[in-house]
């Protein structure tokens, strides 16, 4: 491919700045060759997607991964930059992080680890997986064309197993630790905007907790049985010892779905568990989480209780305590789009395909991959605001919106479009290919899964 629409040149030109003149040209055709690839997105079926199959130096596009000096940190600044100026001129900006396992065996992937595979594994059956564990930091936000909340993933690193520490003789960093650097390092990058971070419960912990609340609003689940207690009471003057941490135990949220005397509020939810709309009771309060020997924080809790009994119990804490419960709830069901986003790049972008076996490619890879997912999504909305988005819908099945299969369709299009079928003339009802175009064509369709 020798040329490259404007949508596409406009973005891509903010990143320039990472790298030498060579090897950005490189990148970008390796960019591109991602979108347009089909099945596994390796360098090979990257080049053979842009007719580059008998490229004789191919071993310069293995060295962009593998090689190469570029900073994946600066492009996620960029990246950043470029969703918020997009969908987020102004407030705060809601993030969402979460874990996933790549698929991967192999004695070189020094870094992987057995995990426990959450899409095969339910409460009653465990399924462990070997592979790679990345968490990845996704800005949540309403598209306004898909109208949903869809994750857009800028940040990623990699979180080796401990067995890799051990054998390498380094400290062991925890998921925590991991989450409490990249959400300090995205507080340094916005110092002026209020964000807030969404996790599931492995991320409530009392340590993080109290590390980011006064950088980020934190909001995740909350165990049912957690230790609350009210705040600390006034000192008396003069008083001999310590200064308390906590005031007076409080019952348990467990205690308080059985206690006649709490106060629950009707609500209705929108997109929570599957439902477009659904009827809840809501309660919430303030207090003190402690545990012995952990750092005290002060949290607002929110009860959720489902009327019909369908559902069960959902308890969740807020590190912002002036935020009110309804904002609460509605920030936290944002982050069921992160396990949308996880899917369509195992579907639509190759992640886990890739097979990179040195260090620096596989680090750079599938984050590369994982951000591959909001440039597409940056693209297709200047391709709506030129009203050419379209929505592929079947005589079966009607599609009101949007989905990012049809972003990454029209992406696609906005491509090849900039093919040059010089043969065809002025024809415009019958156009003629070229036959090494039409032979590329057939080929890439007989080699595609």
């Amino acid at each position: 491919m020798s040329s490259f629409p404007d949508e596409f040149l406009t973005l891509i030109i903010a990143y320039s700045g990472l790298f030498s003149k060579p090897v950005f040209v490189h990148s970008r055709l390796l960019l591109a060759g991602a979108i347009l690839a089909p099945g596994k997105r390796t360098i090979t079926s990257v080049l053979r997607v842009l007719g580059l199959s008998q490229e004789t130096k191919f071993h310069k596009y293995h060295r962009v991964l593998s090689l190469a000096r570029w900073c994946a940190l600066k492009g996620a600044r960029i990246l950043l930059g470029q969703l918020l100026d997009a969908f987020v001129a102004e407030g705060p900006v809601v993030v969402g992080i979460d874990e996933t396992v790549e698929r991967r065996w192999g004695s070189q992937l020094k870094k992987r680890g057995i995990y426990r595979d959450s899409v095969r594994s339910s409460h009653s059956h465990f399924v462990k997986c070997s592979g790679l564990r990345w968490i990845s930091l996704m800005l949540l936000m309403p598209v306004s064309w898909a109208e949903r909340v869809w994750a857009l993933p800028f940040l990623t690193v990699l979180a080796p197993s401990e067995r890799y520490a051990q054998e390498a003789g380094k400290r062991h960093k925890k998921i925590t630790d991991w989450v409490r650097q990249m959400l300090l390092q995205l507080k340094r990058w916005l110092p002026g905007r209020q964000v807030i971070a969404v996790g599931d419960s492995s991320y409530a912990v009392l340590e993080l907790l109290a590390a980011v609340g006064s950088h980020v609003t934190f909001i995740t689940r909350l165990r049912l049985d957690a230790a609350l207690y009210e705040p600390t009471p006034a000192r008396a003057p003069g008083k001999p010892g310590r200064n308390r941490k906590k005031g007076e135990r409080l019952p348990t949220l467990q205690e308080g779905l059985k206690n006649t005397a709490t106060k629950w509020q009707k609500v209705t939810l929108t997109n929570w568990y599957g439902h477009s709309q659904k009827q809840m009771e809501l309660a919430t309060a303030t207090a003190v989480w402690y545990h012995s020997g952990k750092p005290v924080v002060p949290l607002r809790w929110v009860l959720l209780r489902d009327p019909q009994g369908k559902l069960a119990p959902v308890a969740l804490l807020s590190t912002d305590l002036p935020l009110s419960a309804e904002m609460v709830v509605i920030y936290f069901a944002r982050r069921w789009s992160v396990e949308v986003t996880l899917q369509e790049t195992r579907v639509h972008l190759g992640v886990e395909t890739q097979r990179q076996w040195s260090e620096k490619a596989i680090e750079r890879t599938t984050p590369v991959l994982l951000g591959l997912f909001s440039i597409v999504t940056l693209l297709a909305d200047r391709i709506q605001q030129q009203g050419m988005l379209l929505v592929d819908a079947t005589a079966w099945y009607t599609k009101q919106k949007p989905t990012f299969s049809d972003a990454m369709a029209a992406v696609r299009r906005l491509l090849w479009q900039k093919i040059d079928f010089s043969s065809s003339g002025k024809q415009t009802e019958m156009v003629k290919i070229p036959q090494p175009l039409l032979l590329h064509f057939q080929h890439i369709l007989a080699n595609a899964t």
